[in-house]
């Protein structure tokens, strides 16, 4: 499959920050999880990401309202 098509396809998520101070930490992809990205927000902020090639996971902390495509959830509680 060509790289830029499958990124294209890859699955979003969106985080919306319930309260000051959500972290979100994306988590590489390999032989060893690593930490490669951290995002901080605030109330009301929203920040919708994407798997990659290099992005496996994305580690949540604090209060946030998070959509995908297989549902919705409340972190947090």
């Amino acid at each position: 499959m060509d790289p830029e098509l499958q990124y294209q396809q890859a699955d979003y998520v969106c985080v919306k920050a319930l309260e000051d101070g959500v972290s979100i930490i994306g988590m590489t992809r390999g032989r060893d999880t690593k930490f490669h990205h951290t995002e901080k927000l605030d109330r009301g902020e929203v920040v919708i990401a994407q798997f990659t090639q290099v992005t496996s996971a994305i580690k949540i902390r604090g209060r946030a309202q998070i959509l995908t495509k297989h549902g919705e959830l409340i972190s947090g509680e």
